[in-house]
Parts: C-alpha cells; sequence; structure tokens
C-alpha cells in the first residue's frame, strides 16, 4: 500500500478527482490540437469540424477497445499529399483556405474506404494471432516507423517555432529574427524543467503549465511591443461560413460544417492504399503504451495490463474511427504519438481522461469563443511544445527497441532499421514527404514501412533452419 501511494500516475482504469481530470484532459486537448488542426489547414478541411471529428472518434475507440486502450484519435499526416493530389486532379482548389464542400464530400469517400484496411488488418491480428503479425513487424520496423514519425516532423516543429509569416521590411521581423524564438525556447525549457522538477499534481502537467508560460511570455511582448509584437492568432471568418447551424451571427454558438461522403472511386484509389502506412505507425504506438503502462503497474504493484495483446481492437478501432471522421466531414487519422508521448511523461494513462478529453474538444468545436481562444495559441508556443513531443515520439521508438531487446549487431536487424530510417527522414527532408517512384507520389513513412516489411520477409527466409541447426 505504502509503494502505491509513493507511486505518482494513474493507470487505464483508474480516475483522477474531477479538479484533475480536467486539467489532464486540457493538456491532452492541447497537445493534439496543432497536429490536428495543421491537416485541416493544410487539406483545406474545415477546423471545427476536424476537431469535433476527433473527439467523437476518440470517444468511439474507447468503447470499441472495451475501455482498455488510452489513446487519443486524431488527423494523420499521412494523408495529406493523396488528399491533395485527389483534390487537384478533380480541379478543385482551396478558397480563403478551405476546400469547397463538395471536394471534401469525395474525399471522405475515400477516407470511409481507407478504414477497411486497418479492420481488415485488425481481424488478421484476431485470427492469425499477434505472432504472425510479429513476424511481419517486429521492434526493428515498429522502432523504426515510430522514431521516422518523430523525426519527419521535426521540421513541422522548428517551423512552427519560428513562423516565417511575418511582413518583410517591418518592425515586426524583429519577432521572426529573435523574440519569436525566446517565446518558443522560453516554452520548450519551462516545459522541460516543469517535467523534471515539479513533483505532485503539477508534475503530470507540464504541458499545460510551459503552454501558459509561453503564452504569459507573448502576452508581456505584445503588451511591450504593441502590435508589431503581437504573436496571437485570430480565427478566421471563413471557420465559420459553412458552418451547419449558427446561433444569431454564429459568435457564441456553431455547430461544425458536417457534410455527407460522395462515392468517387478515384477517392478510393488514391486515399485507401495511404492506410497501409497508419498500420506499423499504430502497432508501434500500441507497444509504446504497453511499455509505459506496465512500467507504473509494476512500480504499483500491481498486475500488468498487457495491452500490446489487444493489437486487433487497436487495428479495428482505428479503420472504424476513419470511417466514423469520414462520416461526418473529417480527415484521416490515426491514434497520437504526441497523446502517448504525455501520457509517458506525466503518468497519467486514465481511461476517464481521454474520454474528458474528446468531449472537451466536441465542446470548444461549437462554441465560437473556446475554439477562439485555443486557435489564439501563438505557433511560437506550440512549436516550442512539438519540438519536445516529436522528439519523446522518436525517442519512444528506441524504447521498444530495447524493450523487446533487438540485436543491433545483428546485420539482418541494422539492414531493415537503416533503409526504414533513411527512406523515411530522407523521404521528407529530400521530396517533402511524397517519394516520386514510377510515376507514383508515394508517402515516406508508407514507403518505409512496405519496404521495411518486405526487406524483413526476404531477410528472414531460412532464419529457422539456421535456429535448427
Amino acid at each position: 500500500m505504502n509503494k502505491e501511494k509513493a507511486v505518482i500516475g494513474y493507470l487505464p482504469d483508474e480516475k483522477p478527482t474531477t479538479l484533475k481530470l480536467l486539467l489532464y484532459a486540457l493538456q491532452q486537448v492541447i497537445v493534439m490540437f496543432p497536429a490536428t488542426i495543421a491537416v485541416a489547414l493544410i487539406t483545406g478541411f474545415q477546423v471545427s469540424t476536424t476537431l469535433f471529428a476527433s473527439g467523437l472518434a476518440t470517444i468511439c475507440f474507447v468503447f470499441i477497445s472495451g475501455k482498455k486502450i488510452p489513446m487519443y484519435y486524431g488527423s494523420s499526416f499521412s494523408y495529406l499529399s493523396a488528399i491533395a493530389g485527389l483534390t487537384a486532379a478533380q480541379g478543385f482548389s482551396k478558397v480563403n483556405g478551405i476546400l469547397p464542400t463538395e471536394a471534401i464530400q469525395i474525399a471522405q469517400f475515400g477516407i470511409i474506404a481507407s478504414g477497411l484496411v486497418s479492420i481488415a488488418a485488425g481481424f488478421l491480428v484476431r485470427f492469425s494471432g499477434k505472432n504472425a503479425v510479429e513476424k511481419v513487424l517486429p521492434a526493428t520496423i515498429t522502432g523504426s516507423i515510430a522514431m521516422i514519425i518523430g523525426l519527419t516532423l521535426a521540421k513541422n516543429a522548428l517551423g512552427d517555432a519560428a513562423p516565417q509569416a511575418i511582413a518583410e521590411g517591418t518592425a515586426a521581423t524583429v519577432i521572426n529574427g529573435g523574440w519569436v524564438w525566446a517565446v518558443s525556447l522560453v516554452t520548450l525549457l519551462s516545459t522541460v524543467i516543469f517535467s523534471r522538477y515539479l513533483k505532485g499534481f503539477l508534475g503530470q502537467l507540464p504541458l499545460l503549465l510551459g503552454a501558459g508560460v509561453g503564452c504569459l511570455f507573448a502576452a508581456i511582448l505584445y503588451w511591450a511591443g504593441g502590435a508589431d509584437m503581437n504573436l496571437f492568432r485570430s480565427l478566421p471568418a471563413e471557420a465559420l461560413a459553412a458552418s451547419t447551424w449558427k446561433l444569431g451571427d454564429g459568435s457564441i454558438f456553431a455547430l461544425p460544417a458536417f457534410s455527407m461522403p460522395r462515392v468517387s472511386w478515384a477517392a478510393v484509389a488514391a486515399i485507401m492504399p495511404i492506410a497501409i502506412a497508419t498500420i506499423p505507425e499504430s502497432t508501434a504506438h500500441i507497444y509504446q503504451l504497453d511499455i509505459y503502462v506496465n512500467d507504473l503497474a509494476e512500480k504499483k504493484g500491481k498486475k500488468k495490463s498487457d495491452i500490446a495483446s489487444l493489437l486487433d481492437r487497436n487495428l479495428i478501432g482505428d479503420g472504424i474511427c476513419d470511417m466514423i471522421t469520414g462520416f461526418v466531414g473529417g480527415p484521416a487519422g490515426t491514434n497520437y504519438g504526441e497523446n502517448i508521448s504525455t501520457m509517458a511523461i506525466t503518468k497519467v494513462f486514465s481511461i476517464a481522461v481521454m474520454i474528458a478529453a474528446a468531449v472537451i474538444a466536441m465542446v470548444i468545436s461549437c462554441f465560437t469563443p473556446l475554439i477562439t481562444v485555443i486557435y489564439a495559441i501563438p505557433t511560437a508556443v506550440i512549436g516550442g511544445l512539438e519540438i519536445y513531443l516529436f522528439g519523446a515520439i522518436a525517442a519512444q521508438g528506441i524504447a521498444i527497441m530495447i524493450d523487446k531487446k533487438v540485436d543491433m549487431f545483428n546485420s539482418k536487424n541494422i539492414a531493415v532499421i537503416a533503409t526504414v530510417m533513411v527512406i523515411g527522414v530522407g523521404g521528407q527532408y529530400a521530396f517533402g514527404g511524397s517519394i516520386p517512384f514510377f510515376g507514383l507520389q508515394v508517402p515516406c513513412i508508407a514507403g518505409a514501412a512496405i519496404f521495411g516489411i518486405v526487406l524483413n520477409l526476404i531477410l528472414g527466409i531460412g532464419e529457422k533452419k539456421e535456429n535448427v541447426k
């Protein structure tokens, strides 16, 4: 009992008190918000719809998993090039940053179809067993995929830490030259210091507190320098334009812009194959989560949860969530490494926190003042958090290989890890994330995953015979 009391953290079936629950949940929302909303902004999907869809899908995922897997479902970067290529080929373009509703409806059909891939993979795991999947997706691949997910996002983190959208030739260039870095670094360092030195309840809120410090520093700059030093963002008017229903002018309450999918086999061909990339990503995430939850359970003197054995439910849940978000008008997604990083840092793995975070996201999406406040967080503050979070995702890939005792002196393992890492990271920085291959644009993470899987199977031929000898 004393040992359990001394260990700070919450296992999936444990629930914090109401105030702590809300603060932990808000932290999870802030963590998932940048990437989820970034996908909406890049693709041209509606921001409020994307946020609502992520919350709805997360709640569904929790119950599909039997309330045993604490993961947050958010928009995936893997689908960006596929959606952009599809809409361009169909002759659509963004107007004030938003795609026409017809273009979103066409993409929705492909997103729904992509969910079938993950569902099929989940049933394959259920009927063939976890070992069959581990043969195809060993720690050398899942760990490497986790690493390249974090590393390929490094550019996004630094880009957000020092956004280049400030006009040249004005006093505001001072922000771009130094003060914007000061905001991101203050956010990063305060978050790291809080996670390292704060104890107890406050020690479980480093990201929320770090974001608060960053916003406070940005507010001081604004107060001292006026409009030229303003890093806070405003909600674009286009975000309300396509709302399903507004209360009055929508300044208080506006439902997200829901839309129904439109049949398009071109969308299926363009978007459905990308789901292959999210399978090793999702598999890596559940192994990461399994490591950290079991570590906390061991320290608390409780039985291990063995979350890794729920891989089939995880993949089926991922696929169903793709279909759910596709039906309401949100981008395709996956469970989020950023939220897993937050749980690993804070030791809060409570299912109740994930449900609360999902509800908060859905509420924010409907109340204009709330989404305005979240949207106002300076990009530099978000970038400071991303440097830590995206790096933690990559570090967790290393943790997977250490936990699975991967032999780093084995030539097969080195070959698989090396090629996955270079294709994944190199594809991001050499070709902007999509590798040109025989007229196709292959997403670098999907390409790295597929190449790694094939190479691992080829190099595994004859392995059993050698072990028998």
